[in-house]
């Protein structure tokens, strides 16, 4: 809407208009305005799910000032998905489609969670919204990204020309008025099923080399594995991001840092000359999610305002589930899809460590007779709690390891 809107002020050479269009300034308001959203309003949600009895339903496990939590407001995602909603509506281009497919990501996931919690509070149930229509869900935000990927026009990256001998090739372009010689390599966009691997120097893998062997066919069985790609990554991701939300700003702070180092990744991929200094892949209208990814980061750091121990609001399903299927979705939007396991790390731990507990206790309990156990308990956040280490120090620490993650992912722009 800001960008519509300078769009007519400029035809009035209004004073300042000429910083509206401007990515970073936008992002700027962005960001501003999810914070002041979940900060100011942010309350007033608190306020009306205390009054209506929204709370948050504990079982005892032992734990440590968990019984305290009791009654604890829930649903507080409402105030992440309202501060992440409202300032990309604001400050995004919304004919960019890929704001669009974050828009119906946040709003699908986040409606998702919502009936989960919804199922939980109100009708009493403790097992909330049935796992397989969870699952259902993130299938079908993943087959509506691949197919967005696939049919769209707007979906492109560039490519080097290459000759025959595999090396990029170059153009000479003559100045007109100094007729001074420029050499240029030779760029075309291109749909393509191409992403970034890490560490490597030809860094860039193709999902197409995966069905090389069908020939012809292969130019659209890339698309179908892809599709089943982005649909594991989404589910994965998603629910990882629910298993972490155990501890009072846990989730939230994580999905913080990993959502600002995704936005510096958006920003570089897509600048001509930062791709291009970089030497990575440039995406054409990719920049523009960078104000949906500092809407984000504001919503996520403004809820933590009223999320950071001891929480006085928990963000539910509604929350978790979107922010970990927006992680997903943006990863593979800006094709960074295989950085996941290192930017989301402790998404992967958590959910590595209740695979494991489960795995094990199955096995023993069919070898021995008995189910026995790799950790106190799972996710692994709670076992450090059993082993008596304060819930704030925990939070702390996984934020370390969190940016220490992030830092190495940044890194993987240059070390190859």
């Amino acid at each position: 809407m800001i960008y519509w809107l300078y769009e007519f002020l400029v035809k009035y050479d209004f004073p300042g208009v000429g910083m509206l269009p401007g990515i970073t300034f936008r992002a700027g308001g962005a960001i501003i305005a999810s914070l002041f959203i979940a900060a100011v309003f942010g309350r007033k949600i608190i306020r009306v799910l205390q009054q209506k009895q929204i709370g948050e339903v504990v079982r005892d496990l032992g734990l440590e000032g968990q019984l305290q939590k009791k009654g604890t407001p829930t649903m507080g995602g409402l105030i992440i998905l309202a501060s992440i909603i409202i300032p990309t509506i604001l400050f995004a281009r919304l004919d960019n489609v890929y704001v669009i497919l974050m828009l119906i990501t946040t709003i699908l996931l986040g409606f998702i969670g919502f009936i989960d919690d919804y199922i939980k509070v109100f009708l009493k149930n403790k097992k909330g919204l049935a796992g397989k229509f969870k699952i259902l869900g993130q299938i079908v935000l993943g087959l509506i990204v691949a197919l967005t990927l696939f049919i769209s026009e707007d979906v492109k990256v560039r490519q080097h020309v290459k000759d025959e001998n595999g090396r990029n090739l170059q153009e000479i372009l003559v100045d007109p008025v100094t007729g001074e010689q420029t050499v240029q390599f030779v760029t075309k966009d291109i749909k393509s099923t191409v992403t970034t691997i890490p560490f490597v120097k030809k860094n860039e893998f193709n999902y197409e080399w995966m069905v090389a062997f069908a020939g012809d066919a292969s130019s659209w069985l890339k698309w179908i594995v892809y599709a089943l790609v982005i649909i594991l990554i989404i589910t994965a991701v998603s629910n990882a991001a629910n298993l972490t939300d155990g501890l009072d700003g846990l989730a939230a702070g994580t999905s913080a840092i990993s959502g600002a180092t995704l936005g510096v990744l958006a920003y570089v991929s897509g600048n001509i000359i930062y791709s291009e200094y970089l030497s990575i892949m440039y995406i054409p209208n990719i920049g523009e999610l960078s104000v949906f990814i500092a809407a984000f980061i504001g919503a996520t750091v403004g809820f933590l305002w009223y999320n950071s121990y001891p929480a006085q609001v928990f963000m539910g399903d509604t929350g978790s589930l979107a922010l970990g299927g927006i992680l997903a979705v943006f990863s593979v939007i800006i094709r960074k899809e295989i950085l996941i396991p290192l930017l989301c790390g402790i998404f992967l731990i958590e959910n590595l460590s209740v695979m494991i507990q489960v795995l094990w206790f199955k096995y023993t309990r069919k070898k021995y007779g008995e189910g026995r156990r790799v950790f106190l308990m799972s996710p692994i956040h709670h076992h450090f709690q059993k082993k008596g280490i304060p819930e704030a120090k925990i939070v702390t620490r996984f934020w370390i390891v969190g940016i220490i993650l992030a830092v190495i992912t940044m890194v993987t722009l240059k070390v190859r």
